[in-house]
Formats: structure tokens, sequence, C-alpha cells
């Protein structure tokens, strides 16, 4: 006996991501982890919003609506990525002084800015305020790609610094603020190679038949699909990772919850209440 499944790659992805995005949601709020890191549950759930968004909007809008949609879901997920940056910096360096993390910023919006500047390309004043009714739309979809480019790579950079300098101040290798912030550095390194590599044979090629405009066309989506595949494993990462207590959290817990005089074997005076009277 044969089985022929009609599903293609991108369809199994799209299922295995949101799969897992679920299931991650499910440790966030199961474990209690979506209470520490509120703003990095906020961006696992748009995310799943706006991948459920494109499969059922998909071919069912027409294209201005559907890009609408989409593009104001991206900036939405720009501003939320640069709070997730903000909250978990604050957690790995909270110990620093308010003027070392603000000179740090300074230093990373500069960096990340002067790539912006140079990476891809930029269109013309006039195109963006001609007097069109597509013109609030190629503005949102400006900052919606630079804005994610901007994002990518100020990840890199906190998730580098993390990764230096974040044992030293209490957000060590098992520390869930540092493996966070390596899935998110690995998913923008990952983004920012396809950027890349894309821009690179784009702006190289020189089709002459239609067969060679449909072998770049399935090159960019083989590398489109390698990007979702390192971003699905970042996912699994991530629920392997948060499924698991900190390095002495449970210590912590049992100290909480064990009264002073049982942990220095003294006796627990008892109030009425529980002793089951009172009345």
């Amino acid at each position: 006996m044969h089985f022929h499944f009609n599903f293609t790659a991108v369809e199994v992805l799209w299922a295995l991501t949101f799969a897992a995005l679920l299931v991650l949601l499910v440790v966030l709020l199961g474990r209690d982890r979506a209470k520490s890191f509120p703003w990095f549950t906020a961006s696992i759930v748009l995310m799943g919003l706006r991948l459920l968004t494109q499969k059922l909007l998909y071919d069912r809008l027409s294209p201005i609506p559907y890009n609408a949609i989409l593009i104001s879901l991206i900036d939405l997920g720009v501003l939320v990525g640069l709070m997730v940056l903000v909250e978990l910096a604050r957690k790995a360096f909270g110990a620093v002084s308010r003027r070392n993390r603000l000179v740090g910023t300074l230093i990373l919006l500069a960096a990340g800015a002067l790539v912006l500047r140079f990476w891809g390309m930029w269109p013309e004043w006039k195109t963006l305020t001609a007097d069109s009714s597509l013109t609030v739309l190629r503005v949102m979809q400006l900052g919606a790609q630079k804005g994610t480019l901007l994002v990518d790579l100020l990840t890199v950079g906190v998730g580098l610094l993390v990764v230096a300098l974040g044992r030293r101040y209490g957000a060590g290798w098992r520390s869930h603020t540092q493996q966070l912030i390596i899935g998110l550095s690995t998913a923008s390194i990952a983004q920012l190679t396809v950027q890349g590599i894309l821009q690179a044979v784009f702006a190289h090629a020189a089709p002459k038949t239609q067969g060679d405009v449909n072998r770049i066309l399935g090159l960019r989506d083989k590398i489109y699909d390698a990007n979702n595949v390192v971003y699905l494993v970042v996912i699994a990462w991530w629920i392997a990772c948060l499924w698991i207590d900190e390095p002495g959290a449970d210590a912590t817990e049992a100290a909480v919850e064990i009264p002073a005089g049982e942990a220095e074997g003294e006796p627990v005076e008892l109030m009425p209440e529980e002793h089951g009277g009172g009345i």
C-alpha cells in the first residue's frame, strides 16, 4: 500500500511551527514563566497570530487589505521585539549602573543605525510622499522592513553582550534569560544571513529565460525553508529550556515554603485557625 501526502514543504513547516508555538505558550503559562517574561510571551502570541493570519487570509482577501493587515502585524512585532530586548537586557544587566546601561544602549543603537543605513536600498523620498492611497501602506512597509532589520541587529548585539558578560551579573548559561536571548540571536543571525544571501543573488542575477527565473525563485524558496527550519529548532530549544527550572529555583521555593522555626529545628506555634478551632 502506498500513501500519498499532498502537503508541500511550506505547509508542513507552517503546521510544525504553529504547533510548536502553541506548545511553547503552554510551557510559558503552565510553568509560570509568562510572569517573568511578559513581553517575550506577547511576542510568541503575536507570531502565532501572524502565522494564522497568513494561513487564513491568503487568497481570501484582495492584495491591498491583506498586505495592510500583515504589515500592521509586522510593525507591531517590531515594537514588541524592542520591548523583549529591553526586558531581557534589564534581567541580564540589572546590577549594572544606570550610566553604563545608557552608554551601552547608545552604542548598540548607533551601531545598528549605521548598519541599517547602508544595508539594502532605501526608496526615494518622493515615492513615500506621493499623493496616493498607497502612501501610508508604503511607509508602513518601509517601517516593517527596516524595523525588523534593526531588531535583528540589536538582538545579535544584546545576545553577544549577555553571553560574554551575563554570568558576571547573574545571567549565566543555565539562566532562562541567557537561553532566551541565545535563541533570539540564533533566529536573528539566520534571518540576516538569508537577507544577505538573497540580496547577493538578486544583485548578480541576470535571467534570460523563464527557466532561469524559475531556478532563482526555487533557490529563494529553499533559503526561506531553511530559515523556517532554524526558527523551528529555536522554538524547540525554548520549550526544553523553559520547562526546566533555573539552578537554585527549587531551593528558593523550599526556603519560602518552610517556616523559619522549622528550618532551625524549633517548634512553630500555630494560630487557632490552624488547629481547626477558634470559635
